[in-house]
């Protein structure tokens, strides 16, 4: 049995006390921290503001109406992609911002830690919390790896989420882990419509 309980119901559509609840979370000062990263450009296209509010939308269909989760997922990069960030800008935001903060930082990357060893980091000491949300900036990750036609980016981005990200979604919700498998399964099969492992079996011949 996992640390936490894994919930395996996705809502088909809001209810009127998640409409609610969502009505009381005030966004809005969050998405001005995030409208930094519009400059930000993406490998396959858009910016990384837009990946914030992907990530956010994703969390609401699954069903998190969470006022901490739904404000970290929206800053979830600044920390990482904005050199020099000042962190108080979040801890002054309002009366959840050192909370938001701390959840922003266990999905962050941190100095000299290479991306296997964050990514183990989450799993072994992660919080519900930041297991949620990294599979929510997973989903939204690889559906837009459906727009990147750099065939070993595309290979080492599933391998990476088969061997990180599976766990982390079997734990936390098994639809979301549902989804990821989808998603490789389909960027894999684009790799092998185009002859990417006959390529590659070809150069790297078994000896």
């Amino acid at each position: 049995m996992g640390k936490y309980e894994m919930k395996v119901d996705k809502p088909e559509q809001m209810d009127q006390q998640q409409m609610l609840q969502l009505k009381n979370i005030f966004l809005a000062p969050y998405m001005q921290i995030a409208t930094a990263l519009i400059g930000k450009r993406r490998r396959a296209g858009g910016n990384m503001f837009r990946h914030q509010l992907d990530t956010m939308t994703i969390l609401i269909d699954y069903g998190y109406i969470d006022n901490i989760l739904l404000k970290a997922s929206i800053i979830h990069d600044v920390v990482e992609d904005i050199p020099g960030f000042d962190r108080d800008i979040i801890r002054s935001c309002d009366e959840d911002g050192c909370e938001v903060l701390d959840l922003v930082l266990e999905v962050t990357k941190r100095d000299g830690e290479q991306k296997n060893q964050f990514l183990r980091r989450i799993i072994e000491t992660g919080s519900h919390k930041a297991k949620v949300l990294k599979c929510a900036d997973r989903i939204s990750n690889m559906i837009a790896l459906g727009f990147v036609t750099d065939e070993q980016f595309i290979e080492r981005y599933c391998d990476e989420t088969e061997y990180f990200i599976f766990p982390i979604a079997l734990e936390v919700d098994y639809n979301m882990y549902l989804e990821l498998i989808s998603l490789v399964m389909t960027r894999r099969q684009v790799l092998v419509e185009n002859g990417y492992f006959e390529r590659k079996k070809a150069e790297n011949p078994i000896v």
